[in-house]
């Protein structure tokens, strides 16, 4: 399975998507059925739901992960910290609840919520609720958490949700791949919705615009960096310094959308690193723990929710957060107070920012 995925990637990432071709088709077709449900929608065929607050949709036009989680965090700390009270939606994949909406605590179960959710609500202590229905998830989260502000991870394709600010998050190592849609290339939805978007930002440093295909944006393209914030070991200690010395061999986990990039930041602090790429979202047990040595092994804190159980000592959890640009910031809080000012006016609520 991961052989085939990184036969389609290898395509998907480089400049041709050489044999895929043969797939133009199907690329056709996939573009057909998404102009008719945008189409739909536009014509109030469909009908989106939207809350009386604002709605920021934290998203992608690519397949897999981009490095959007950080940035939600980010985000629902940052506006925490001026006064509103955010509360964080997804979809809650990879998880299966036994019924929805399903609210997230720190102690949730991945297998039921997901891995992503988990995470988000140990790193923010903030409400957060799945529902592949993320309209059912806003509701709860404004009836019975009193939220003011909702932030979706993910879901910039999910139409059935309103939304006031739509955010499109960009792996600068990956970019836009060929530049194709679904299957022959890693998008899913054409270079130019980048135009449509009110921000687009790079997780790293684009070396040019080109990986973008010049697409004209409503806004500076804008760029963060994932920085260790932190490292757990698995027996509960945490520092905020690297446990490990330049030169000191490590084994390193990863099912995130790119593992590389993961494996890449920890040789850039000087570890030797022996690397376990898994596939995003990837089921986790005892077994990925045990290696014929005596070197300690790191992983990504998507991971470690899946095996908090069996961690010990020898397991550290790097944690990351997303460094934002305070320009960025002043600016989008900006967007989010004139937003959250006109449904004050328009439902005469006292509640102000």
């Amino acid at each position: 399975m991961l052989k085939l995925q990184h036969w389609i990637e290898a395509r998907w990432y480089a400049v041709s998507p050489g044999a895929l071709k043969l797939l133009m088709p199907l690329e056709k077709l996939y573009l057909q059925l998404l102009a008719q449900r945008k189409k739909a929608y536009h014509n109030g065929q469909k009908t989106a739901y939207h809350p009386s607050v604002p709605v920021i949709i934290v998203g992608n036009i690519t397949v897999g992960g981009s490095g959007k989680s950080p940035l939600v965090a980010a985000l629902a700390k940052h506006f925490a910290s001026l006064g509103y009270k955010p509360g964080i939606v997804s979809r809650g994949y990879g998880g299966k609840a036994r019924c929805y909406p399903q609210s997230v605590t720190i102690h949730s179960d991945p297998q039921q919520v997901g891995d992503e959710p988990l995470m988000l609500a140990q790193q923010t202590g903030l409400p957060i609720v799945v529902d592949p229905k993320r309209s059912n998830a806003v509701k709860q989260l404004i009836e019975e958490e009193g939220c003011d502000l909702i932030i979706a991870d993910d879901g910039l394709q999910h139409l059935a949700l309103g939304r006031d600010i739509e955010i499109v998050v960009i792996d600068a190592q990956r970019g836009l791949g060929n530049g194709r849609c679904l299957p022959i290339g890693p998008l899913r939805e054409p270079p130019s919705r980048l135009s449509s978007v009110d921000w687009v930002i790079v997780q790293g440093t684009l070396a040019s615009q080109a990986p973008l295909f010049n697409v004209p944006l409503k806004n500076p393209l804008q760029n963060y960096e994932l920085e260790f914030s932190g490292w757990r070991r698995g027996d509960g200690h945490w520092q905020k310094n690297c446990p490990f010395s330049q030169g000191e061999a490590v084994h390193a986990l990863a099912g995130i959308g790119n593992p590389s990039r993961f494996f890449n930041q920890l040789k850039n602090l000087g570890l030797i690193v022996t690397e376990h790429p898994l596939v995003d979202h990837a089921q986790l047990t005892q077994q990925h723990l045990e290696f014929n040595d005596d070197q300690p092994l790191v992983m990504t804190a998507k991971d470690a929710v899946k095996l908090q159980e069996w961690m010990n000592e020898k397991h550290w959890i790097a944690e990351v957060t997303a460094n934002l640009q305070p320009d960025f910031l002043c600016q989008l809080q900006e967007e989010v107070a004139d937003i959250y000012k006109s449904y004050v006016n328009s439902t005469g609520s006292t509640h102000k920012k």
